[in-house]
């Protein structure tokens, strides 16, 4: 026997109803459609903010386990001549980083240390560049206005 659908049930469905109200519904293919807005807006934000990248800005040093890496591929290149899936060497290198010591690891920290101290001096140089060439942009700009103004007042 089948329980029957009590008050309680009755109010639940009402409560779901009275949240959304039939304005905001979205039905069948305009739900589709919004979807597809949302996912336009997201590529557009995403190619906005790859623009505005600068080429001369330095890259970021590699951590330890890439700086194994470098080093792993090659060997690991010299040992399976046959292999040529990039995931299988990121698999065995990934195994063997986890089965590693941290006395093996201790070469590849070092060298990653070494190459973050050396890309926060290139960051440091970098930025300093960046502040001059700002504040050449502002003197040039406040002078193409006195200029306007001087040219307005003739």
């Amino acid at each position: 026997m089948k329980p029957t659908r009590g008050r309680e049930a009755a109010t639940m469905k009402d409560k779901k109803e009275a949240k959304k109200p039939a304005e905001n519904k979205v039905v069948g293919k305009r739900k589709a459609a919004s979807r597809a807005d949302k996912s336009d807006r997201k590529r557009a934000k995403n190619i906005a903010s790859s623009t505005n990248k600068d080429p001369n800005k330095p890259k970021r040093p590699a951590t330890a386990f890439f700086v194994f890496m470098e080093e792993f591929r090659t060997s690991y290149k010299q040992e399976h001549p046959k292999v040529k899936a990039i995931s299988a060497v990121g698999k065995a290198g990934g195994e063997k980083w986890k089965s590693m010591s941290n006395a093996e690891k201790a070469p590849y920290k070092v060298k990653a240390t070494e190459r973050k101290s050396e890309y926060e001096k290139l960051m440091a140089a970098y930025n300093k560049k960046q502040e001059s060439s700002d504040d050449e942009e502002e003197a040039e700009s406040e002078s193409s206005k006195d200029d306007e103004e001087s040219e307005d007042d003739d």
